[in-house]
């Protein structure tokens, strides 16, 4: 398939040479991928998106002595660059990608030193997105770039391009999430739904870049769901409904889980009465056809940017004696839910987070909050926080940000516990419906925080709901967490310090400070026996403004690295 513009490849090492050559990525081993330890293959590691990893070298007696192995510089194209990809490993490589989509080839098979062996950069237009990674299929590197949004696959040994589809049918829609590889076909979510775009979930062809299938989110007129749309003004077109972090697979089942995100305008329900589906709602898919299963719609009518796109993670467990094939989710609007694999049914819906004001409650048989109306073409919900025009402000528990976020919790298989970091403030939203139709924007409101910007560390149980434990930071946690074997949960701040907790008690067993803060999920690796745990560091402009409230970090600086630690 012919590239859109030139595609600049950078061969800045040779020596890889015939011994590097790279294993094909196939099925059997991204289903198997626990067989492979010491690799991390995909996204979240595994299609369950646990984001678990049984190494163990690194633990609880040993990680004291954690520190750095070495650190490789990404990106380096402007001051604000906001890194969220997760490195993939194999077999001795990295590869990375940086908030312009370019793909980096990483040797780091001595274990002192990182070498890029080769870049390959999309030529995409310098604009402040994210970018959370990328997939391995056969000799492949799948990764995304935007403006024009674009899926490309790129040889893994010499970093050429081998193919290369646009998806851009829509002026802002944009690439995000890490794609997904599904037998021979690679799962794409489409995110800018802030910006009105009507958002999609797509298929393509591993093998050639051809697009097999594409699903919106939002129903057009006469399609199931478009009934919820009751407005005039044609806002299913601008809906939103954004797929922006990588769903979950069931290969037993053959279906994708993946989360979307809120309505459009974001803050105005005025403009968009009614429930809007499939906004806020985790979907099942059948990823030969595009075919929607099911699905579940958390907050119907959204009027606070509560989207649920972010990781649903797949588990086994009993309960009342009854073995359970489950999904858990820690939404953003507080709530932490189980539900049944193969329907969406609800299992249970417990707070986690501290102060939540916009409902009463949630009900444990149907999962819809309490307060919700069927009746109603806006919601009020428990009242004190809806925006009116007659009182257009009011304070929003948790914050806008949610709880949990893009930074993706983490579930043990040792301790059967889910790890959840969260946002812990309140933030004030004002309605403004002359946003709800402009150009770029979405929003139907203003927004402010009015606290300082602090995060939780979470112990909670997804088949009982209850909180263990419960730790306070005082700075915002955007990285999302790793849990390991070694009973050690790593996760990263805004300051600058990574670190590492007790899987049981949350106790900090061991933390440096790099200087430079943290969007990205940390990973774990072996090589050569030893293993090795990594993040990327840059924070989003959005993450360095949040810290109004947090003077002491007003002058940090951002650089973009890649660090490695070892024992």
């Amino acid at each position: 398939m012919a590239c859109l513009r030139s595609i600049c490849v950078t061969l800045s090492s040779l020596v890889a040479g015939a011994s590097a050559l790279a294993g094909e990525v196939t099925t059997d081993r991204l289903i198997n991928a626990d067989k492979e330890p010491h690799n991390w293959l995909m996204n979240h590691r595994t299609y369950d998106a646990q984001r678990y990893s049984p190494l163990a070298r690194i633990n609880k007696d040993t990680v004291k002595g954690l520190k750095l192995a070495y650190a490789v510089a990404i990106g380096g194209t402007a001051a604000n660059e906001n890194l969220q990809s997760t490195p993939l490993a194999e077999d001795g490589f990295l590869y990375v990608v940086d908030q312009w989509g370019v793909v980096y080839r990483i040797d780091v098979r001595s274990g002192d030193l990182g070498r890029i062996v080769w870049r390959m950069d999309p030529g995409q237009e310098k604009l402040p997105l994210s970018n959370r990674g990328a997939a391995l299929w056969g000799n492949l590197v799948i990764s995304t770039a935007n403006y024009p949004a674009r899926v490309i696959a790129t040889n893994k040994d010499n970093g050429k391009v081998v193919w290369e589809t646009n998806l851009h049918d829509q002026t802002d829609v944009q690439l995000t999430a890490a794609p997904l590889t599904v037998k021979d076909k690679i799962i794409i979510g489409a995110a800018g739904g802030d910006r009105g775009t009507r958002d999609w979930i797509a298929g393509l062809d591993a093998a050639s870049g051809k697009l097999l299938w594409r699903k919106y989110v939002i129903p057009a007129p006469g399609e199931p769901g478009s009934e919820t749309w009751k407005d005039r003004n044609n806002a299913w077109q601008v809906g939103g409904g954004a797929m922006w972090v990588t769903g979950s697979y069931d290969p037993e089942s053959n279906q994708v889980i993946w989360g979307t995100g809120n309505p459009v305008p974001m803050f105005d329900p005025t403009y968009r009465p009614g429930d809007n589906l499939y906004t806020d709602s985790m979907i099942s898919w059948n990823p030969d056809t595009g075919t929607m299963n099911w699905y579940f719609q958390y907050v119907p009518g959204d009027m606070w940017d509560y989207d649920e796109a972010h990781t649903h993670i797949l588990i086994d467990g009993q309960i009342a004696g009854q073995p359970r094939k489950l999904i858990t989710h820690s939404a953003r609007n507080g709530f932490l839910y189980t539900f049944e694999r193969s329907n969406g049914q609800t299992v249970l819906a417990k707070p986690y987070v501290e102060k939540i004001n916009w409902t009463t409650g949630i009900d444990q048989k149907t999962g819809k909050p309490l307060d919700y109306d069927p009746a109603r073409d806006v919601q009020v919900y428990s009242g004190g926080q809806n925006q009116t025009l007659a009182d257009p402000t009011r304070k929003l528990c948790p914050s806008m940000q949610g709880g949990n976020n893009f930074w993706p919790a983490a579930y043990s298989r040792k301790t059967g516990l889910l790890y959840i970091p969260s946002a812990a403030s309140c933030n004030e939203v004002t309605l403004d419906p002359s946003l709800s139709n402009k150009a770029g924007d979405w929003k139907g409101a203003k927004f402010r925080d009015i606290e300082r910007n602090e995060s939780d560390m979470i112990i909670a149980d997804p088949l009982s709901g209850e909180v263990k434990k419960r730790v306070r930071i005082p700075y915002p946690n955007y990285s999302g967490v790793l849990a390991t074997g070694g009973g050690l949960v790593f996760t990263g701040f805004t300051d600058g310090t990574f670190a590492a907790y007790d899987d049981s008690t949350l106790e900090q067993l061991w933390k440096i400070n790099v200087g430079t803060g943290f969007n990205a999920p940390p990973m774990t690796f072996e090589v050569n026996g030893k293993q090795y745990v990594a993040i990327l560091s840059g924070l989003s402009p959005i993450s360095k403004r949040r810290l109004g409230f947090t003077p002491e970090l007003r002058e940090q600086r951002n650089q973009t690295m890649l660090f490695v630690f070892g024992l």
